[in-house]
């Protein structure tokens, strides 16, 4: 497992650059001034959910190719989630709830968390690495139970239904997410070019299927 993660280490880097463009467009709708133009609201939306929808795509990839050796699942969740945030709405045409998406959210940033807090226990011989990943990861489940609040209107931003709050909140989602990425690409490209990550023990990061 280790292996088919450090030589996919790529995917997840491309999946950060995505989240960090995903990140700085949601802040630009949130500082715009006025009312933003249809065809410019549209086409951003759209370029959004093409974004998150790639995301998706390399994140399932990292977790399944070259999958002889494992899979991990915890990549594969997050990335359908990521893929269903883009692919809904280019396709369905009825309503969909802000509460939708936020549930979306969830799951993204509870898999990360949790899959950042695996790794943060395999790499405790690494004091820095377990650091960083056992506290991305616990900032990623926050993440979670602060949209999990908003679903369940625990947490009012405002009495609106929609505010332009919420694109604050998924900026610094998507920003957040995107350190993790490419915290997990780079710790991964280190372990592939120094060929050491079977002497760290790093376990697999989800259930194991064994080549015949």
């Amino acid at each position: 497992m280790l292996q088919k993660l450090t030589r996919n280490w790529w995917l997840l880097a491309v999946c950060g650059i995505l989240d960090v463009i995903s990140s700085v467009l949601y802040l630009i709708l949130y500082d715009t001034d006025g009312p933003m133009p249809l065809h410019g609201w549209n086409g951003m939306v759209m370029f959004l959910n093409r974004l998150a929808l790639a995301a998706g795509a390399c994140t399932i990839a990292a977790g399944i190719w070259r999958s002889a050796s494992g899979k991990s699942w915890l990549l594969v969740l997050n990335g359908l989630a990521f893929g269903a945030y883009g692919l809904i709405p280019l396709f369905w045409r009825g309503p969909l709830s802000f509460e939708f998406f936020a549930l979306l959210v969830v799951v993204m940033a509870m898999t990360s968390g949790i899959l950042a807090l695996v790794i943060a226990r395999a790499l405790r011989r690494n004091a820095a690495d377990e650091w960083f990943f056992g506290l991305a990861g616990a900032a990623s489940i926050g993440f979670a139970w602060a949209f999990l609040a908003l679903v369940n209107r625990w947490i009012q931003l405002e009495r609106r239904p929609f505010h332009s709050s919420v694109f604050l909140w998924l900026c610094f989602y998507f920003g957040f997410s995107a350190i993790c990425m490419l915290g997990l690409a780079l710790r991964l490209h280190r372990l592939d070019s120094s060929q050491s990550g079977p002497s760290l023990g790093l376990p697999s990061l989800g259930n194991q299927k064994h080549a015949h």
